[in-house]
């Protein structure tokens, strides 16, 4: 094994680190901006106690202590597509862990941009993107707090990036991608508003620049690769009886999901 090759271990390994301490901060996050639209965000937990603070672990210490929990003997419950085992005084944002999913992710994205500057950026939007996927998935949500912020540091920290030699995309590009595909998604929208929600047009800018990043192949690819996501999962449900074809579902997820399959491509090309 090369010099080279042992930098690239070492620099995956390190972005996975990374991910997983980020993704251990997400799931109280996760939790409390679980609350379904018109509903303010969640500050108790589901024994109702408050929940103080916005980051780390989904855990409540009277809960556990068995102080007013639902039940006894560390029962399980599931609320708006979460778990949540009441006796031991957690309150997980879902089956997989926000901590593997991140860490994943970024080690993927390090594999794939290598040692150029733009891989800051990526690492630092990654654990954003997770948590708004797992908030929209469970309550079809998708927090103005998190979507607008995410696209306004998405396109300053990329222009940071492109001051800096060695990067591989161009900022230009990436402000333009975020308006493109921020006004295709307005558009769908206002020709069919029961059809996306408008929340996916803000998340949209977003994606837009991180995809614009790499130039308009990407952004094309990026985009294509979520509405293809988005119809297979449908078409699943629709095979499987769980969903209609006129059910409406959390279209959040594919959209950044989308934009990371598009990311990875446009870094291992550039």
């Amino acid at each position: 094994m090369t010099s080279m090759d042992v930098l690239d271990v070492l620099l995956v390994a390190a972005a996975a680190l990374w991910g997983a301490a980020a993704g251990a901060l997400l799931p109280r996050a996760a939790y409390r901006f679980s609350a379904p639209a018109g509903q303010p965000w969640r500050d108790r937990c589901p024994g109702g106690h408050p929940v103080r603070g916005w980051l780390g672990g989904a855990r409540c210490g009277a809960c556990a202590a068995g102080e007013g929990s639902y039940a006894e003997g560390g029962a399980t419950r599931a609320e708006g597509g979460g778990s949540y085992v009441e006796g031991g005084g957690s309150y997980a944002p879902g089956p997989l862990p926000p901590v593997v999913v991140t860490a994943l992710v970024c080690a993927a994205l390090a594999g794939a941009t290598g040692t150029r500057p733009e891989l800051v950026v990526w690492l630092l939007l990654a654990p954003v993107g997770v948590l708004l996927a797992v908030v929209d998935r469970r309550v079809a949500r998708l927090p103005d707090p998190l979507t607008l912020p995410f696209a306004g540091a998405a396109l300053a920290l990329l222009g940071l990036a492109a001051l800096l030699p060695e990067h591989a995309g161009s900022w230009t590009t990436a402000l333009l991608g975020a308006l493109a595909l921020g006004a295709g998604y307005l558009a769908l929208w206002l020709i069919n508003p029961a059809g996306m929600g408008f929340g996916d047009v803000k998340l949209a800018l977003g994606a837009g620049a991180v995809l614009g990043w790499y130039g308009w192949a990407t952004v094309m690819l990026g985009t294509l690769a979520g509405f293809l996501l988005g119809a297979v999962y449908g078409g699943v449900l629709v095979l499987a009886r769980r969903a209609g074809r006129k059910t409406a579902i959390a279209f959040g997820p594919f959209l950044i999901a989308g934009a990371f399959l598009g990311v990875l491509a446009g870094a291992y090309a550039a």
